[in-house]
């Protein structure tokens, strides 16, 4: 689907499992994306999303030919975008996302990943703004958001911050 740097994010596939299993059961990770899921919560949860009954589109994000994370977009549901304090005409873009090996944090993956991810859904679908949500302690994360763009926008009630990337007109 994207290919561009290391990076490569392509549409999760049930064989993905195992490897969204071991993840979301890694102390590290959940403490930031969390929550602990097993392999049944996982298949209830993805399998939807696979055959395409679900708005989110899952993907599995792969460095230099290994699947090492998770990313995922999709379109705000309307309630969502009245709690952020959105317009509801505006097409606006969700994006989570994570990187499932601890090992391979902080050296420039999830900038990548990000950025290859915002560069398809200005391209391909034309969303010039996209939001997401990261815990106020995830200084880390927050950082790699800020390098692709984002910007925080909104403290959100459950200590987290909304951030929010929108098309510099500049950058065309």
């Amino acid at each position: 689907m994207i290919h561009k740097y290391d990076v490569t994010i392509r549409i999760i596939r049930e064989s993905d499992f195992p490897y969204m299993a071991k993840w979301l059961n890694d102390d590290l990770v959940i403490e930031y994306y969390g929550p602990r899921l097993t392999l049944e919560q996982i298949i209830a949860k993805y399998g939807p999303r696979i055959n395409k009954e679900h708005y989110v589109m899952p993907c599995i994000v792969e460095y230099k030919e290994e699947s090492v994370g998770y990313i995922q977009y999709y379109k705000v549901p309307k309630e969502q975008l009245k709690i952020y304090g959105y317009p509801l005409k505006e097409p606006i873009y969700g994006i989570d996302q994570f990187i499932g090996r601890s090992d391979l944090w902080g050296k420039g993956i999830g900038t990548q990943m990000i950025s290859a991810l915002l560069e398809y859904l200005n391209s391909r679908l034309g969303i010039n703004t996209v939001v997401l949500d990261v815990k106020s302690n995830n200084l880390q994360a927050i950082k790699c958001y800020q390098k692709c763009g984002f910007r925080v926008v909104k403290e959100l009630e459950d200590s987290s911050l909304l951030m929010e990337w929108e098309l510099d007109s500049s950058r065309n």
